[in-house]
């Protein structure tokens, strides 16, 4: 006998609450919107350029994020400056990271655009000479106001890369909706597939407006994670509009709000499950894994709930409206 966590037999009125769920939706859309002329985008070295240092210190030196932050800010005052923990406590190595500014950019030769890595004693390239003298002036603060340390890698991105970047990955978005388009149309039929990427995009907006609201960077990390929240968010919907499909095969009698909510509580106890086994992984990611991690891991626990949300509340209902609309004009 399968494991249930809802009992058999559970009956909660999902579609009847789909107005209301649909006006809380179409608030946090707009408020997500109004964020972003009075916010503003903040945007990572990755999207926006900028340098990004590794370093190590040796044992027996005392040092961590608030030193290295007030070290470098009295002394070279770098824009957007940022210091994560990168390893174990007791390795003390930090990354390190900041955005480039216009002198550094003049060293590099006309034309040319600039990503690469660089370790302490390794290249000689034209690239190199990006941030250089930035980063030289940062070794020297290092180990003059803290101890000594090693550069393990550096790390240049210039303004037009990470243009590049930024539209590749909004791209990226753009063709993995059409994919999700033509997947559900052609797995279900027509009138699925618009309830999925209206999901999938509401997910998108909603945990890219808290972002904004928060004043929290857009980076590549954050980009992964919009991806992997659509395709989670895409599964649970799939799950639902499996189920439904047998149902409306089934039990024809029923009207479609009926089989849309008999649908939705026969499949919430795989997707509490599902939702609480995952938020319990991402949990322990953000609390435990780290300064790397945590933007990640952040973006994601939105993502899985908003996206349990949607496939309830947004992806079900709008299959309504549609088969509604459908039928309603097939009488005609």
């Amino acid at each position: 006998m399968p494991f249930e966590i809802v009992p058999h037999g559970t009956h909660i009125d999902f579609i009847g609450k789909r107005r209301l769920c649909a006006a809380l939706s179409v608030a946090l859309i707009v408020a997500s919107l109004i964020a972003i002329p009075i916010r503003g985008f903040r945007l990572g070295i990755d999207f926006a350029g900028g340098n990004e240092v590794q370093v190590r210190f040796e044992d027996g030196v005392a040092v961590d994020e608030g030193r290295i932050r007030q070290v470098l800010g009295d002394s070279l005052a770098l824009d957007n400056l940022s210091v994560v923990r990168f390893g174990t406590v007791s390795e003390k190595e930090f990354l390190i990271r900041f955005k480039g500014d216009d002198e550094s950019v003049l060293d590099a030769p006309a034309g040319v655009d600039v990503v690469g890595a660089v370790a302490e004693g390794e290249g000689e390239g034209e690239g190199d000479v990006v941030g250089a003298d930035r980063i030289e002036a940062l070794e020297s603060a290092l180990q003059s106001e803290i101890g000594g340390m090693t550069v393990m890698r550096v790390e240049f991105v210039g303004p037009r890369v990470g243009k590049e970047l930024r539209s590749d990955g909004l791209m990226s978005l753009f063709w993995a909706s059409l994919a999700i388009l033509a997947y559900v149309a052609f797995r279900f039929s027509s009138r699925f597939a618009p309830g999925a990427v209206v999901a999938v995009i509401h997910d998108l907006i909603i945990t890219g407006g808290i972002f904004v609201i928060l004043g929290l960077e857009f980076d590549l990390r954050i980009l992964a994670a919009m991806l992997a929240i659509m395709g989670y968010s895409l599964n649970d919907t799939i799950i639902i509009f499996d189920r439904i499909r047998e149902n409306m095969e089934l039990h024809t009698k029923y009207d479609l709000p009926e089989v849309l909510n008999q649908s939705v509580n026969q499949t919430l106890s795989r997707t509490v499950l599902t939702s609480g086994t995952t938020l319990t992984a991402l949990l322990a990611l953000y609390f435990l894994g780290g300064d790397v991690i945590r933007p990640f891991a952040f973006a994601m626990l939105i993502g899985v709930v908003v996206g349990t949300y949607s496939s309830v509340y947004i992806a079900s209902p709008l299959l309504l409206l549609l088969e509604s609309s459908g039928s309603a004009g097939a009488k005609r």
